[in-house]
């Protein structure tokens, strides 16, 4: 699905200030955003300001000078971080768990996820296709070691990690494709597998 750019670090952390501020009932002005932000002028707290306005993820009462205002239906955001590569085609090596400094989160709306994600994985691969996940989407994960026969999870294969649909039962573990150019993953007793998360949806950019 399409969605509009991400925001920015800084702008995320503007609009999260002005909710908060906001909440309180207190109307942050320009000069209090210039000031909280370190900007050398209003000019560059205004830019922010009427971007978030553009973008709707605030309001302004005509004629107030301070009167910017929580629209009922923003949206909630998330911020995820993107940490590595996720394999729809043959497993490839993980990367998951590195530590993200906050400037390179995304803030997502939490409304496209269910459930809510912990993290997100670029896609490398078509092997995914017929069920939408396309090569270079971002997919959202829920981290769990449970997953439930039919769900597409993300699975660690010694050391390498790819999404799949699981099919499980008592006797054996496979790892579906969604593109019948692409094998079932068949996973052998004594393998190194473990079940890193469920997919929750995703971020398709550009």
């Amino acid at each position: 699905m399409d969605i509009t750019p991400p925001l920015t670090s800084q702008r995320a952390a503007i609009l999260d200030y002005l909710r908060r501020e906001l909440t309180a009932g207190r109307a942050p002005s320009l000069a209090d955003v210039a000031e909280r932000f370190g900007f050398a002028s209003r000019n560059a707290a205004h830019k922010h300001v009427q971007a978030l306005l553009a973008e709707g993820l605030l309001e302004q009462a005509a004629g107030r000078k301070r009167g910017l205002r929580l629209p009922g239906g923003s949206p909630d955001l998330l911020p995820l971080a993107v940490l590595g590569r996720v394999a729809a085609g043959l497993p490839i090596g993980a990367d998951i768990g590195l530590d993200v400094a906050p400037e390179d989160r995304l803030w997502l709306d939490r409304r496209l996820f269910s459930p809510s994600p912990d993290y997100l994985l670029k896609v490398q691969g078509d092997s995914m296709i017929d069920d939408g996940i396309l090569d270079g989407d971002l997919v959202g994960v829920h981290r769990t070691a449970d997953a439930r026969d039919g769900q597409t999870v993300i699975a660690r294969i010694d050391g390498e990690v790819t999404i799949k649909r699981l099919r499980r039962d008592r006797r054996s573990i496979q790892l579906l494709p969604r593109n019948p150019a692409h094998a079932i993953i068949k996973v052998e007793a004594g393998q190194d597998f473990a079940i890193e998360g469920v997919y929750c949806g995703l971020v398709r950019q550009g």
